[in-house]
């Protein structure tokens, strides 16, 4: 076991050494490796930060029927009667016309304007609030009052909300496209990387060949090196997404509020951390090794 460990350690190590040994070369495949990971890793977390915003505004659909100018206090209590006990409506509020025309004026400062009117141009409504698992039925339930009579027109706020949502189901799929692709990218950076390792160290491998090495010794440091690869190029990756994210959220300053309620971005939390790394690694490793099982069959001592 401990020989084990110690041809282990040093494979590591002379993984470590071929790094170091062509900095330039390996930093510049290291950076094309990041920036590749960073572009799906960037919209996983844009489209988290707009998936947080959806759900947080649509948390409580709210439907809003607006009665008709002439709509008398029996046409309002008609509608108010279908309203109660409805299973998609958790509850309701009726709104004046007189009141509404108040908080206009307090909350738009347009109380000079409306005063010139003359009139109160605001309809009386009833304010509904789905449940929060009720969406589906709070919007039947727009195309059901839309019909009754002194409603002129009911309008559900949550439906921008599911327009988002579908949306972002449409970018997680680019996500996963973008991703593979750019995986495929890193598996034949990491493949091409190794192969020129391999030549450049074909005397070397043919006399460990010839005095009984086998190929599994002769792998390992290669496979260490792209795993490296692969995870250097994830840290990359991380340390850009993570400037970024905080950059916007400088940037974005009061609006940032608006998207996330404490006003700070979603970001890459323990789990997302460790599953880029994984999955970095294992490409790289992946990548190393495909290069290295096709090129020893190449090298057969004669």
């Amino acid at each position: 076991m401990s020989r084990l460990l110690r041809e282990h350690g040093l494979a590591f190590q002379d993984a470590l050494r071929r790094l170091g040994g062509q900095f330039v070369a390996a930093f510049l495949n290291l950076l094309v490796i990041g920036i590749a990971l960073s572009l799906p890793l960037a919209m996983y977390v844009v489209l988290g930060n707009v998936s947080d915003f959806s759900r947080q505004a649509a948390a409580e659909p709210q439907l809003t029927l607006f009665l008709r100018p002439d709509a008398d206090a029996t046409v309002a209590r008609n509608i108010e009667s279908r309203l109660k006990g409805h299973a998609a409506i958790g509850r309701y509020q009726f709104v004046a016309k007189a009141v509404a025309l108040e908080d206009l004026k307090k909350a738009a400062g347009l109380s000079g304007i409306v005063e010139e009117l003359g009139r109160n141009p605001l309809p009386d409504a009833y304010v509904v609030t789905g449940r929060p698992d009720g969406a589906e039925a709070l919007e039947a339930l727009r195309s059901e009052a839309a019909t009754w009579p002194g409603v002129d027109h009911a309008q559900l706020d949550t439906l921008w909300a599911r327009q988002v949502e579908a949306v972002i189901r449409g970018g997680r799929t680019v996500v996963v496209i973008l991703g593979s692709l750019l995986g495929v990218a890193l598996v034949a950076i990491t493949f091409n990387t190794i192969r020129l390792q391999i030549l450049g160290r074909r005397e070397e491998i043919e006399v460990s060949k010839l005095i009984g090495a086998t190929n599994a010794f002769i792998r390992r440091p290669f496979l260490y090196l792209g795993t490296l690869q692969g995870l250097i190029g994830a840290c990359i990756a991380w340390g850009l997404v993570m400037f970024a994210v905080g950059v916007l959220e400088r940037e974005l300053g009061v609006a940032a509020s608006l998207i996330a309620q404490d006003g700070v971005l979603r970001r890459l939390d323990i789990r997302d951390t460790i599953a880029l790394a994984v999955l970095a690694g294992g490409l790289g490793w992946f990548g190393a090794w495909l290069s290295v099982t096709l090129h020893l069959r190449r090298f057969e001592p004669v």
